[in-house]
């Protein structure tokens, strides 16, 4: 009953300061007219300003502050908005990018097209790779049943890769360019102008994925970038397949002929993928 009645009282203090208050602020604008105030209009017209004061200031706060946040928010939809701009902008450099390399794939197989005109390609993936002859040989999942012979010329989208070695009904193994046991050389054309240098290569270093490339006797400029090419000489890779580009020429230690140092154009670490190449009368 105690609380009840301190309640009431406590609410009725309430009711009445904020009656005076509201008092105080109207005679305060009342008394705002340009004229003599006698000093009981003056108190009450400074008391009401002090209401207006502390009434307003809080007020302003939270105008200020709702303001703040829709200026906040404008920020954040226009941040959204330029987000979502540039995500649009990569997706169209990443299909720009994407369509680049498909264009590139496109151009290789024409020319190899071109280049092999007498030739069909057996598709095969690489099933098999000795981690202790990394850079001899691979196992491809294509055999005798699938028209696959020894010495087939091997390749992929970026260039020559090797030859087949060995053959059974299903697989086969394909003897890798990079094979430093390699006992052939093979003849290779370095394009220059409008004409080819010829030469023999020699070595393969895993290191830069780098051939070697002697016996080049023209007195001839290699541009650096030159292509290198298959002479087509000998019965195993026809002319025309890539072999590299040229990256550094020097002179043998006889001062005699040139070598060059051929980039190779097949990464020998990533090799999926590759055509095995068939005369179509075969």
């Amino acid at each position: 009953m105690y609380k009840k009645k301190e309640f009431e009282k406590r609410y009725l203090l309430i009711i009445i300061i904020v009656a005076i208050a509201i008092l105080l602020v109207v005679l305060s604008v009342a008394l705002k007219k340009d004229r003599n105030l006698n000093p009981v209009e003056k108190i009450v017209k400074d008391s009401g300003t002090f209401v207006i004061n502390v009434i307003s200031t809080p007020v302003n706060f939270i105008k200020d502050k709702i303001r703040e946040g829709h200026e906040k928010n404008d920020i954040y939809e226009k941040y959204k908005e330029l987000k979502s701009k540039e995500e649009q902008m990569d997706s169209v450099v990443a299909a720009n990018d994407n369509l680049k390399d498909e264009v590139s794939k496109l151009k290789k197989t024409l020319d190899l097209n071109t280049v092999l005109s007498d030739k069909v390609y057996k598709n095969a993936t690489v099933i098999n790779r000795n981690i202790d002859y990394w850079y001899d040989e691979v196992t491809i999942d294509k055999g005798k049943v699938d028209g696959i012979k020894k010495n087939m010329a091997v390749i992929n989208n970026d260039g020559l890769i090797g030859k087949v070695s060995t053959v059974s009904n299903h697989v086969s193994t394909v003897k890798l360019l990079a094979n430093e046991n390699m006992s052939d050389k093979i003849s290779v054309k370095i394009k220059v102008k409008d004409s080819y240098v010829y030469g023999l290569i020699s070595k393969y270093s895993s290191k830069n994925n780098t051939y070697t490339v002697e016996g080049i006797s023209e007195n001839i400029d290699i541009p650096k970038g030159a292509d290198v090419v298959t002479t087509g000489m000998g019965d195993t890779f026809p002319s025309g397949l890539l072999v590299g580009h040229v990256t550094k020429v020097t002179t043998d230690n006889f001062d005699l002929s040139k070598v060059a140092l051929v980039k190779a154009s097949v990464d020998f670490n990533n090799i999926d993928y590759v055509s095995v190449l068939k005369r179509k009368d075969s």
